[in-house]
């Protein structure tokens, strides 16, 4: 038995696979203790712990203790004179018209950063060996009476040499065994001092938070008589055992919305479509990326709450448009939606707990592409009648009645996904129209048919049960780490054989460590290499098949080289300019089986043919009702339906069609014009 379960802000979702058949479910979440959300929907699917022999986890635990500022206490630790990294930052200014700017803030005091003295330079050599003396009189003593949980290392050029930072982490570690350690050589092994610092800091910062869960989930498992295997997802869309999370937590940031795209292009594989654009609009945010050729593209950096974190993570961009996403007015008169989210408690105002600020759920519970009755499968009834009253003060405001109100609100979330759905594609030279729009999330399936028109896409695919995507990613998931490092090689004839011995010193390593884990089974690698011109601030990533490494050459490594420095600033450069290899990542992956197709889950549930849906706000039009379920393969539906299944609902407006095919998936596609 393998599970899947996705904790998020709203809703904590589950899959299972047994070999035969397969399970899905849906329960509120329970923010204050996401645990619990994650085993009442064991409960809800029927599976005792004691049945399964792979869970896979996903949560925003550690994004959420960085936003709402709920980590650790943590101590920072660097080289004599650097003790302000972290409060100068970068010179750049975010918002460079607002008079009260001011720069994010660390999750850590100015009292609480040290200073050891030490000093190695840039090429690794020791200028100044580290004062052990001065750390047993002083910073040890300030470490112990400061009740700190956890302490972030990040010394000068560790990146290059980690001799005095490692002496530095042992030291402390033997003296103060309850303080956890992150050392950026371990973190975060590559060059640019804030940025390191930072990510180091952070996962000081959520690392006794993850080890608090991870002991909460872990201990509750085995009570239930679970002995089967434990992973987590990261944010670059692989999995690691849980026991390798404990070492490096900041790469579970991004769990969930990595977990989602994950599962929806291994389900759009199953269709043979490659080129998405995917967006998962779940209760809190909507997550966009595009996917080329069945691969996820990842990025080196991130950030949280303005922060750097140098960790790889895939390429989604992620506005503030969920179903549970508040409805307001600014001070200007002007109409928004989100970034604020009602969450799971007391969530939208239809749900019935307490809530009374509208929100994107409730204006579609108002339009009617949400029937109350019908909501996950009629196990969760919602109150349309106080979804009609949140929107009484927005329609007063805005001069307009409740249907309009609505009807605008989903407008304005349509257009901030537009908006996300620019930026991975037209601002990076890609057109929308040439990709497959694939909307999964409780919500994405309502709005996709309208942001497809926005942007002139006449293809979308819908998984079956799109609204627990992000789970059955987790079981599709398989296990990755990436492995990275600073290495300044000048470009010439040598180059292409000092990555052969990088990717050999870093393949011995990996090879190792996954047999520790308990990862068998064959391993494959990629190479990724950051390269720029000499004089450039930034690189661009240019990756190198393994296959290709053996014969690589140097002219061989320039072109590609110079093609992905076109492709981002639409030159090559000047002919003849010298290049430079700053850093290389080796990503190495142990394959799992492709999830099978689950099928939609059938709901036994009495449905009305036709049902009212308000579209312009003044009009109102009969739409078609469908059962998801009943929607078999090869049978074609055309709009005004709202195909209704367990986890979401599709809205299919008209001129739009949906045929599903032996994948499961439905092909949405817009009728010619």
């Amino acid at each position: 038995m393998r599970v899947g379960i996705e904790v998020g802000g709203t809703f904590t979702d589950l899959v299972t696979f047994d070999g035969a058949k397969g399970t899905v479910a849906k329960v509120p979440s329970t923010p204050k203790s996401p645990d619990i959300g994650a085993f009442n929907a064991l409960e809800a699917g029927g599976i005792p712990p004691a049945q399964v022999t792979d869970l896979v986890h996903g949560s925003t635990i550690a994004t959420n203790a960085i936003l709402e500022r709920r980590g650790a206490k943590v101590a920072f630790v660097t080289t004599r004179g650097f003790r302000d990294i972290l409060f100068l930052q970068r010179h750049d200014r975010r918002s460079i018209y607002d008079l009260r700017y001011a720069k994010p803030a660390p999750p850590v005091r100015r009292r609480d950063t040290y200073e050891v003295t030490e000093r190695i330079d840039a090429r690794g050599d020791v200028v100044l060996p580290l004062d052990i003396t001065e750390v047993k009189r002083d910073l040890l003593p300030a470490l112990a009476a400061g009740g700190y949980e956890a302490v972030a290392l990040c010394l000068l050029s560790s990146y290059v040499s980690p001799k005095h930072e490692a002496e530095l982490a042992a030291l402390i570690t033997a003296s103060l065994p309850n303080i956890r350690v992150a050392a950026s050589h371990v973190i975060a092994p590559e060059f640019r001092e804030f940025e390191r610092a930072s990510t180091t800091l952070l996962s000081a910062y959520v690392q006794p938070v993850i080890d608090s869960y991870l002991d909460r989930f872990e201990s509750r498992l085995k009570g239930g008589g679970f002995a089967g295997h434990f992973s987590v997802m990261q944010s670059n869309g692989g999995r690691l055992p849980a026991i390798a999370m404990r070492r490096n937590a900041i790469s579970a940031l991004f769990s969930g919305p990595a977990a989602g795209l994950v599962g929806a292009i291994r389900q759009a594989g199953c269709s043979g479509r490659g080129d998405l654009i995917t967006f998962d609009m779940g209760g809190t945010s909507t997550d966009v990326s595009l996917v080329r050729g069945g691969e996820p593209a990842l990025t080196p950096e991130t950030e949280v709450d303005g922060l750097p974190i140098r960790t790889p993570v895939l390429d989604i961009v992620s506005v503030g448009a969920g179903g549970g996403s508040l409805v307001w007015i600014d001070d200007g008169g002007m109409l928004r939606v989100g970034p604020r989210s009602a969450g799971a408690d007391p969530g939208p105002a239809c749900y019935g707990r307490g809530g009374t600020a509208p929100t994107i759920t409730d204006a579609h519970v108002v339009r009617g592409t949400i029937r109350p009755e019908s909501f996950l499968g009629g196990s969760m009834k919602l109150d349309a009648e106080a979804a009609r009253r949140s929107f009484q003060e927005i329609a007063k405001r805005l001069g307009t009645d409740v249907n309009g109100a609505a009807v605008a609100a989903i407008r304005l979330g349509v257009a901030n996904i537009v908006r996300a759905i620019q930026i991975v594609s037209t601002e990076r030279g890609r057109d929308p129209r040439d990709y497959a729009l694939l909307p999964f999330g409780g919500a994405g399936p309502l709005l996709a048919a309208e942001i497809a028109d926005e942007l002139g896409i006449r293809e979308i695919l819908v998984p079956p049960n799109p609204g627990v995507i992000s789970a059955q990613g987790l079981l599709a998931a398989d296990y990755v780490k990436v492995y990275g490092v600073t290495r300044r090689l000048q470009f010439d004839a040598a180059a292409p054989e000092a990555l052969r011995e990088e990717h050999a010193h870093f393949r011995a390593i990996a090879e190792k460590e996954f047999r520790e884990l308990g990862l068998a089974g064959p391993l494959e690698f990629q190479l990724e290499v950051d390269m720029r011109f000499v004089g450039q601030a930034f690189e661009i990533p240019v990756t190198i098949a393994d296959r290709d490494l053996p014969t690589l050459t140097s002219e061989a490594l320039h072109h590609a080289f110079v093609e992905a420095h076109r492709r981002v600033y639409l030159h090559g450069g000047e002919p003849g300019r010298r290049a430079e290899i700053v850093s290389l990542r080796l990503l190495v992956r142990s394959r799992l089986d492709t999830l099978p197709n689950l099928g939609e889950r059938m709901v036994d549930l009495e449905r009305p043919k036709q049902a009212p849906v308000n579209i312009s706000g003044t009009e109102t039009q009969s739409a078609a009702i469908v059962n998801a379920a009943h929607l078999t393969e090869g049978r074609t539906v055309s709009g005004p339906t709202l195909i209704e299944g367990y986890s979401s609902t599709v809205w299919l407006p008209e001129t739009w069609t949906a045929t599903r095919d032996a994948a499961g998936n439905l092909h949405v596609r817009k009728d010619a014009a």
